[in-house]
């Protein structure tokens, strides 16, 4: 059965769902429709005319993308211009883009996360935290034909999480009756009969703002006409969600060796220090990105160094100033977070027959000479 661009996004946004966007991020689906069949997927950071082209030549019909293709209101659509022959050239050959940016960012297991998980950074939390996602108790009753099933689509469609653990749940056998009444047309049992039917009750968490895509995603696999099923509000806080992350480094280390290491986990050429390069740096703050205005917030959470891209000259002397050694390896470095995108599409069960690759064009504009 053909995959569409709806189980694509569904799978992008229960990873990184766009609740956890900043205010009028342009993210979501820029270019082309939702239904789309899915044959074939390129992962880029931007959108240029050779990503495009890359795709084209590869018959893959659409671009992930981190950064928006459409970031500021467009003044006129003239396909003589280099914005104008990206467009013409997606709209002719029905390739469809969709962005996870900041959403992205925030998520777990996202930019900020590899970027860490890349200089080996352990224990991280938040470190700016936006929001804490509202849990709630979904219970659904089902018979056990179709028990795994339902179980698997609901997991898949971000129900479950625990921590670092999917699919999490508790299943209890029981016994469902119904009566199938008139103008039904029942799995199981005949219209006018008491029914008896074993059937297995399965608890499990989920997030306030996948309630609706999980709930979807139950009904498709469920065989009932009606399906059985309450959600509960939880008196418990759910994980705290936010832009960058601060954890600790395997040991301390002076700041020109974390450089050095930088460089290397990054793969770049280079990077600009700010700071004593003999000082030795333990606890570390990491935003993708460009995220100069946040250094106080990585000085309010004890980091004795602040990894982020696009500093100005200006932020690095106040940040120098109150103590904050910086490291700056730009904002190119997110792309290291399509590898993991890369990850994710091709571990679900329903995109596994979808390729994805990674593009093989260099965005960044900068060069080091």
């Amino acid at each position: 059965m053909a995959v569409t661009g709806n189980e694509l996004i569904q799978v992008m946004e229960t990873w990184a769902p766009q609740s956890l966007a900043v205010e009028n991020d342009r993210i979501g689906l820029q270019v082309g429709t939702r239904d789309s069949e899915v044959r074939g997927i390129v992962l880029t950071l931007d959108v240029t005319e050779k990503v495009v082209d890359e795709a084209i030549q590869r018959g893959a019909n659409w671009i992930v993308a981190h950064h928006a293709l459409i970031f500021r209101p467009l003044k006129d659509l003239r396909t003589d211009t280099p914005a104008g022959r990206i467009y013409a050239k997606l709209l002719k050959h029905d390739i469809n883009v969709y962005i996870a940016h900041t959403n992205l960012d925030a998520a777990w297991d996202g930019v900020n996360d590899v970027l860490c998980e890349k200089l080996g950074v352990k224990n991280t939390g938040v470190m700016i935290p936006t929001h804490t996602r509202k849990l709630k108790k979904l219970v659904i009753f089902i018979p056990k034909d179709h028990h795994e099933e339902v179980l698997r689509a609901v997991a898949r469609a971000g129900a479950g999480w625990i921590g670092n653990y999917s699919h999490c749940t508790f299943n209890l056998d029981g016994t469902g009756t119904f009566r199938p009444e008139e103008g039904t047309n029942p799995y199981i049992g005949k219209q006018g009969e008491l029914e008896k039917v074993e059937e297995i009750r399965l608890e499990t968490v989920i997030t306030e703002d996948i309630q609706n895509t999980v709930v979807e995603a139950m009904f498709q696999a469920h065989p009932y006409e009606e399906p059985a099923y309450d959600i509960y509000p939880l008196d418990l806080p759910g994980k705290a969600d936010g832009i960058g992350r601060v954890g600790e480094l395997p040991q301390a280390m002076k700041l020109k060796e974390l450089a050095r290491l930088l460089k290397e986990a990054y793969r770049i050429p280079g990077l600009r220090m700010v700071g004593d390069g003999e000082r030795k740096v333990s606890r570390v703050a990491v935003l993708g990105g460009s995220g100069g205005r946040y250094y106080p917030e990585a000085l309010k959470q004890g980091a004795d160094v602040y990894i982020t891209g696009d500093l100005d000259h200006h932020t690095a002397l106040d940040a120098w100033a109150d103590g904050l050694t910086l490291l700056d390896p730009g904002h190119h470095v997110e792309h290291l977070v399509l590898e993991r995108i890369a990850q994710k599409l091709q571990e679900d069960s329903t995109l596994k027959e979808v390729p994805v690759q990674v593009t093989e064009v260099d965005t960044n504009p900068f060069q080091f000479i």
